[in-house]
């Protein structure tokens, strides 16, 4: 069997290469360009030699911009905090790279992903469960993955821990056994989101006011792009005790400010709704629910509402952000998700009043 490796140098998947290559699959390598800056391509280029496989260089940077960087801008300058890793693995990893994987010849897209693949045998359906290794777990970012993408992925590391992984590579004498983590955002070199935003934009977040919840304006804020919900540094103005950044409304320009109580809420709503588990949500469904990435799973109970799920909390969960990915699990299967459109302050101003 012919498999295309995501590879970006580092020792995920070169191991991934390293453990197809001994199960007696043909393994070529591919890489994509997606920024300037990204020097992914060079160390993909010298563990391809190592490993003696050709190696697809791709430039992905037309497509990437549309589809990842643009989204993620227009969602934070309206206030949102988006996780661009989820629209990058439905759009491009597995989306575009699959697609020029299948052109190279390739019967599947292998990458170093920590989570499990398995079918349901009664409902048919293919399924993605969580990785062995909890703290590395990547199940929340590939929810939004379709049938067809999942079927013709292969994820090798899903059964092995970070640690587990190095050691393969380090017995293996692999170059890239000990290599440093990737970061987060890839895209963003200097973590500073609002400058990249204003150039991407080439317009400005215009100041407003903060305010409380009953509406008295309490301070003026630098624009919306500076702030997300939960946070405490970087307000610019000092209050005499802790206040968080509860709500962010793009209809009135207004950061609503409150203290640590106020940022939990039961609560949330939900849509651009993938399902992987089942085919849709037509009833109540107790669920475990993680409102990003980090966060530990929640027990819940899921409503259908026309285009949106209500998902209610047994526990009031902090800071609920808008733009962040809600994902819905059964134990280690993941069920589904989307994204969230609410806050503490209800359903993101009624849907932007209905756009």
């Amino acid at each position: 069997m012919k498999v295309a490796v995501g590879m970006s140098g580092g020792v995920d998947s070169s191991t991934t290469v390293s453990l197809l290559q001994e199960n007696g699959h043909e393994v070529i390598g591919v890489t994509i360009v997606t920024h300037e800056g990204g020097l992914a391509e060079t160390a993909a280029l010298e563990a391809a030699e190592q490993l003696r496989i050709p190696l697809h260089v791709l430039d992905f940077r037309t497509v990437f911009k549309q589809e990842v960087i643009d989204s993620f801008a227009e969602s934070y300058y309206r206030g949102e905090t988006p996780n661009p890793c989820v629209l990058c693995n439905r759009k491009i990893k597995f989306g575009e790279l699959l697609k020029q994987s299948h052109r190279l010849g390739a019967d599947y897209l292998a990458t170093g992903h920590y989570v499990r693949k398995m079918v349901d045998e009664t409902s048919g359906r293919w399924l993605i469960q969580t990785g062995l290794d909890a703290k590395k777990d990547q199940s929340y970012v590939l929810y939004s993955l379709s049938q067809e993408q999942i079927a013709h992925a292969l994820f090798p590391l899903g059964d092995y821990t970070k640690e587990q992984v190095r050691d393969l590579a380090r017995n293996r004498k692999l170059t890239a056994a000990d290599s440093s983590e990737s970061q987060e955002i890839c895209f963003i070199l200097d973590n500073n989101y609002a400058e990249y935003i204003r150039t991407t934009m080439g317009k400005d977040s215009e100041p407003g006011d903060f305010t409380d919840f009953s509406g008295r304006i309490i301070g003026r804020h630098r624009g919306l792009i500076h702030y997300t919900v939960g946070q405490r540094k970087g307000l610019g103005v000092t209050f005499g005790k802790p206040m968080f950044v509860a709500s962010i409304d793009p209809v009135g320009n207004r950061v609503i400010l409150g203290e640590g109580n106020d940022l939990y809420t039961d609560v949330l709503w939900a849509t651009d709704l993938n399902w992987i588990a089942l085919e849709r949500l037509s009833d109540p469904l107790k669920v475990q629910a993680k409102i990003r990435y980090k966060a530990n799973p929640a027990a819940a109970v899921l409503y259908p509402e026309n285009n949106l799920v209500r998902v209610q909390f047994e526990t009031p969960q902090r800071a609920v952000t808008p733009g962040q990915s809600v994902v819905f699990y059964d134990g280690p299967t993941v069920l589904g998700g989307g994204v969230i459109v609410s806050d503490k302050c209800g359903i993101r101003q009624d849907l932007l009043k209905a756009e």
